[in-house]
């Protein structure tokens, strides 16, 4: 049987929870993590596939690290990005069950 005073949150946790779902809630970004779930991919290849300037999809990316949802590597001279963790996978997919059955 779950504690339930296990899953009360004082608020500067609840703070960081807000933050997190902040940076979950626009549409590009969603599409970004959507699209890092398949493969690492590099900035031009996540604006040519969600249909954004290059500028924007960097600026999004910049607050998905911040926030500690994706990462990067380089190869060669190439930066790639990639979700930071399974975490932000279960996220994403927890995110997407529940509208396709909402």
């Amino acid at each position: 049987m779950t504690d339930e005073r296990n899953l009360v949150v004082d608020e500067e946790l609840a703070g960081q929870i807000a933050e997190l779902f902040r940076a979950l809630g626009d549409t590009s970004r969603i599409q970004i993590i959507a699209a890092l779930t398949l493969n690492d991919m590099n900035v031009g290849e996540l604006a040519d596939l969600v249909n954004i300037s290059h500028s924007a999809v960097s600026h999004h990316l910049r607050h998905l690290r911040q926030m500690k949802l994706v990462r990067t590597h380089k190869e060669g001279r190439h930066v790639f990005y990639s979700l930071d963790d399974d975490h932000v996978r279960d996220l994403y997919r927890c995110g997407l069950e529940h509208a396709q059955h909402g």
